[in-house]
């Protein structure tokens, strides 16, 4: 009986162990074009949209969480399925699809593609707090190719998180990222009346 007993407490530690030593699936996130219309005409112009730098601090596939005003932790489990840089420029590229109504966008040179405008971006902050929202603070420049003209400028988007999950915070990067979209095809439209 004493056998038996000390059997099935070593099957329940050996039980025990595994259930410790097992990891947590990762989960991976993407960010969305959100831009809808604005109403604008569509402007039918060719765009490049990058290179786009981040902030060192989030340039890591897991989500950087800030957890207090000078601290932050990388969440191994919540990840970004892209790199930050090509995600940005992705979302960004298609946004301006809609917002100006016009396919010819891309975020790399193509063979037989000739941009009239290349955008470039640089993010100075991309921050992210569970259970409230997210902060985007970025510098961009649109360059028109053949004249040399440039327009600048720069969007500070805060966008609350609808919920404490982290899908609910990539929806409000987004978000914040089709706000800056939006000035950039405002830039882009800017420009081109102006050098037609």
């Amino acid at each position: 009986m004493a056998g038996r007993i000390a059997h099935l407490i070593s099957i329940g530690m050996v039980a025990v162990a595994a259930c410790g030593c097992s990891t947590k699936p990762a989960r991976f996130y993407t960010l969305d074009s959100t831009a809808s219309p604005d109403g604008a005409p569509d402007a039918h112009i060719a765009v490049t949209v990058g290179p786009v730098a981040v902030p060192a601090s989030v340039h890591h596939p897991e989500f950087v969480v800030q957890v207090a005003s000078n601290r932050v932790e990388l969440d191994e489990f919540n990840r970004w399925a892209a790199p930050l840089s090509d995600s940005i420029a992705r979302v960004v590229a298609g946004d301006l699809v809609v917002l100006l109504g016009t396919s010819d966008v891309a975020t790399s040179p193509m063979a037989n593609f000739i941009p009239a405008y290349s955008v470039t971006i640089n993010v100075q902050r991309f921050e992210s707090t569970r259970n409230q929202g997210v902060l985007l603070d970025a510098v961009w420049a649109v360059h028109q190719t053949a004249g040399g003209a440039m327009r600048s400028g720069r969007t500070v988007a805060q966008e609350a998180a609808q919920g404490d999950s982290y899908d609910a915070l990539a929806a409000a990067h987004s978000r914040a990222l089709a706000r800056m979209s939006g000035n950039i095809a405002a830039a882009i439209r800017a420009e081109a009346r102006n050098n037609p």
